[in-house]
């Protein structure tokens, strides 16, 4: 159970859908007898008649049962295995362009498709192969190979349609791209907490965040226009580990990331970074004892910055700074977040 403090803001979050509060409560409902997670569409319940629980099991163990509306039992925004089922047929052949028979041989609807993939990835899913087949391209043409065999290992037959579609995906013709232009795959991973984004190449992951996050759009750009870099959705060796890895994590089975990051600042920045990934799973430390650590006993605000603009959640533990006083400070991916992350390591 929770405190009354506790309680005012969790119905505060309940009111406003807040999402960046997924995971962190649910709320039992005294007049239904059900429990629902805090964006729940149902129609909100007076103050009186929520109970706060911090798991699903605690509500349970209230007696309260699942509401059908928001599925309190599993992931916030768990990807439909209509969308599953799609996003596996385009891994399967990422050169094909897609037909309304295509979606007949799948019993698909295409309007349903449609509809899911703009709430989930904010694009069709035509939109989605699209952007699939041409990173591919980006990739041939990147590795020496010339516009008309990418041209052709992505499925189109007309010079012309290919430059245009390679454009309004890209940004840019294919004959303007050169070996510097990078091709960056990103994907949604569904967590206790909200899903996260994913952003990597082959060998290393770039950027992992809370969906929710603050500024990810800008972060996003950032990464983009600061590295030349085209940024496409679908699926590498990488996400599959980190996303095998985040799952662990949440389930109490996995203390230590192995996935390979890409650290991207200055050198302070990637100092205090490292020093981040050294403090022990179910420990805290200062902002001050980060900056006397790191020999720089004066620069406490700098290393908050730094902790700040840290592109990798989780990975490397920013959440597990707080202040001297024992308050938890800052963290971009929501307060109520930090403090499950923190209560979970020191649980486990």
């Amino acid at each position: 159970m929770t405190t009354k403090k506790q309680s005012l803001e969790y119905y505060k979050a309940l009111v406003e859908k807040n999402a960046e509060y997924e995971g962190v409560f649910y709320v039992g409902v005294k007049t239904t007898g059900v429990f629902c997670r805090p964006t729940c569409s149902a129609r909100k319940p007076k103050f009186e008649n929520c109970e706060f629980h911090r798991t699903a099991q605690e509500a349970l163990l209230a007696s309260f049962r699942p509401c059908l509306r928001c599925s309190p039992l599993s992931n916030p925004n768990q990807v439909s295995d209509l969308v599953k089922t799609l996003v596996d047929a385009v891994e399967a052949d990422p050169t094909k362009r897609w037909s309304n028979r295509d979606f007949d041989n799948l019993a698909v609807d295409a309007s349903t498709a449609r509809r899911q993939f703009q709430k989930r990835f904010g694009m069709t899913f035509v939109q989605y192969a699209r952007a699939r087949r041409m990173g591919l391209a980006t990739k041939e043409i990147r590795e020496g190979s010339g516009v008309n065999n990418a041209q052709r290992k992505t499925g189109y037959y007309s010079s012309s349609g290919f430059r245009d579609a390679f454009a309004k995906v890209m940004g840019a013709a294919p004959t303007v791209l050169s070996s510097e232009h990078k091709v960056l795959t990103t994907a949604w991973i569904d967590t206790k907490l909200g899903p996260m984004l994913a952003i990597s190449d082959e060998q290393e992951l770039y950027l992992f965040e809370f969906v929710s996050r603050r500024g990810l759009e800008r972060e996003i750009e950032r990464l983009r226009s600061k590295k030349g870099v085209v940024i496409v959705p679908g699926r590498n060796s990488i996400i599959d580990s980190i996303e095998r890895e985040i799952t662990a994590y949440f389930a109490g089975k996995l203390k230590t990331f192995k996935t390979p990051i890409k650290l991207q600042g200055s050198d302070f920045q990637k100092a205090v970074w490292r020093e981040l990934q050294r403090i022990p799973y179910g420990q805290t430390r200062s902002y001050a004892e980060q900056a006397e650590i790191l020999g720089r006993p004066t620069a406490t605000r700098a290393v908050a910055n730094a902790n700040g603009a840290n592109q990798l959640a989780v990975i490397v533990p920013c959440h597990r700074i707080v202040r001297s006083n024992g308050d938890l400070g800052g963290y971009a991916g929501g307060l109520e977040r930090k403090l499950w992350l923190l209560e979970h390591e020191r649980s486990n």
